[in-house]
């Protein structure tokens, strides 16, 4: 049996064992194939959940969930693990899973980007945005600073040099806390603070930060919005030119029952989404409010603030994010594409009003001890080390503290990440369960003389959302509307109207108003009812396929009497 445990953050080795022993453990609800390959050739493995014996998953409504597209943003990873086990284990208990399973599926890639994970999780650590490919010039490493584990104690912190001309200062109030260097300041003992790492180079007078040979930011590499490197640094030579991108393209594209999907990442603690590039005034108006009812959800069961990129995500005023999966799922595929930042250390200690970009430019001091404090207590004192001396192998002597900022501020701490991931779970399922379904509401024959009879099918989305999902999928033309197709056996024959109908989209309950007060007027345009006139014999049985991309399959059959 598969031991899921949410304490620690698997390599790949573990994660590839994990996840083949979930489908062994659970194969009429688990089954792992590969998507493709990273950049340094492991597979990026893919588990499709679904209550197989109600139908496969691809004639089923489904929802997407995958994590670690940045390389060391490892809690997403386990998170969808999480996701994995409140599925399996509540399937037959829980009677959310259980009907979300039964009529529902969702795929779930744990690890986008393998590669860069494993540099992260390595004994000696290493931390690059994305993929480990170099990008943009493939050239040896350039004079200058390489972060890196320097001591050799597993964890990646800060280095402190004094430096009459340095901008930070040690705090008069906490003096482990480094501060700004007032504008007039002099007279005092003053620091440059460097990542922890060698200095190519060197040459006792200047040290070079030059950008990381590995530039590429794989959530800048979808389509949507695409730009080039001198645009948006870390894009990639074109869309989908990374093969950890190329791999989620491609099965998207080719798994039209998808209807929305959540990217994890680390860290905000917040739920984002589109648009990143644009203002909420270019969404169709019934998007955007659904968009909001879901997130309101979201931020409900989570306790995690829904907000949008454009209007409350941005890393600088003046600029704006493309070519990132939830905008591309949206605006190519038709869905709802969230990203989830887990995580929020000022949150934790206390600082629940911070604004999510906008902190690390500007707060008070007071923030500072209240990390510091919480640091020093919920996290055993392994947040944020002391300052200590070390002979550097290149810059002699210099100091080695501050925060760990893989495991403080990037990812929870492990005895704190199950209690962080818990959480997104039900709104998941929950979510997925506010798809587009299809039923059979009525199959039925009417004699109309000794061997002909009138067959009327009517079919119904039993759904929350539409069939098309959103209007912009409509716009788009991304979706075809519901096939109603008639199968007669050998002996019958159809007199009117041809075997296969184009019976359009079909409302779901998403756009009622909150209340029926003036005027409701609930119209059937959740239904669509389809007619033909057979011959035939008494006993034949014929058979309705009712199918949509987005909202399943639906089958029934009757007998001619």
């Amino acid at each position: 049996m598969v031991s899921l445990a949410f304490d620690r953050y698997p390599r790949y080795e573990e994660l590839t064992r994990i996840v083949h022993e979930a489908a062994h453990d659970w194969p009429g609800l688990v089954e792992v194939e590969s998507i493709g390959r990273s950049h340094e050739g492991r597979e990026v493995w893919l588990l499709t959940v679904t209550d197989r014996s109600t139908g496969p998953a691809s004639e089923k409504p489904a929802f997407w969930v995958d994590g670690s597209i940045h390389s060391a943003e490892l809690a997403p990873t386990v998170a969808i693990l999480h996701l994995l086990s409140h599925l399996v284990t509540g399937h037959g208990s829980d009677p959310d899973v259980t009907r979300c399973l039964k009529t529902r599926a969702f795929y779930l890639v744990p690890r986008v980007n393998p590669d860069g994970a494993e540099l992260a999780l390595a004994d000696s650590p290493r931390m690059v945005r994305s993929s480990t490919r170099q990008y943009p010039l493939d050239v040896e490493q350039a004079d200058g600073l390489v972060a890196g584990d320097v001591d050799g104690d597993g964890h990646l912190r800060q280095m402190r040099i004094v430096d009459p001309n340095g901008p930070w200062k040690a705090s008069d109030v906490e003096p482990r806390l480094m501060v700004r260097r007032e504008p007039a300041e002099v007279g005092g003992t003053y620091y440059r603070v460097l990542p922890e790492g060698r200095v190519h180079g060197y040459d006792g007078l200047t040290i070079d930060v030059p950008p990381a040979r590995e530039g590429l930011d794989l959530n800048r590499n979808f389509p949507a919005h695409w730009r080039l490197e001198h645009d948006q640094k870390g894009a990639g030579p074109y869309p989908g030119s990374e093969p950890e991108v190329a791999n989620l393209l491609r099965f998207l594209a080719t798994h039209p029952n998808v209807i929305a999907g959540v990217a994890f990442h680390t860290q905000s603690g917040v739920i984002l989404r589109p648009f990143s590039h644009q203002s909420d005034d270019a969404f169709p108006a019934e998007d955007l409010w659904t968009y909001r009812k879901l997130g309101d959800r979201g931020t409900e069961m989570t306790g995690y603030p829904n907000v949008s990129v454009f209007h409350d995500f941005r890393y600088h005023p003046k600029e704006v994010i493309t070519g990132a999966f939830d905008d591309w799922a949206y605006n190519h595929l038709g869905i709802f594409g969230w990203t989830v930042e887990i995580w929020n250390p000022q949150r934790q200690a206390g600082i629940p009003e911070m604004k999510f970009i906008e902190w690390y430019r500007e707060h008070p001091f007071e923030d500072d001890r209240k990390l510091l404090a919480w640091s020093d207590d919920a996290l055993r004192g392994e947040g944020y080390r002391d300052w200590a001396s070390f002979d550097h192998p290149d810059l002699g002597p210099v100091e080695i503290g501050g925060w760990d900022a893989l495991l403080a501020f990037g990812n929870p701490p492990p005895h704190l990440l199950e209690a962080e991931i818990a959480r997104f779970a039900p709104w998941i399922v929950w979510h997925a369960l506010c798809s587009p379904r299809l039923e059979v509401h009525t199959f039925e024959a009417f004699r109309e003389g000794e061997a002909t009879w009138r067959i009327r099918a009517v079919v119904q989305n039993v759904g929350w959302l539409p069939t098309y999902v959103t209007k912009h999928a409509l716009a788009i033309k991304a979706v075809r509307g519901v096939r109603m197709e008639l199968a007669v056996p050998e002996g019958t024959h159809l007199v009117t109207g041809k075997a296969t109908r184009d019976a359009g989209q079909l409302e779901g309950r998403a756009y009622k108003s909150s209340a029926p007060t003036r005027r409701p007027a609930d119209a059937t345009d959740d239904r669509a009812k389809v007619e033909w006139v057979v011959t035939g014999v008494a006993g034949a049985t014929l058979t309705l396929d009712a199918s949509h991309s987005r909202a399943g399959t639906a089958r029934a059959s009757l007998t001619l009497a």
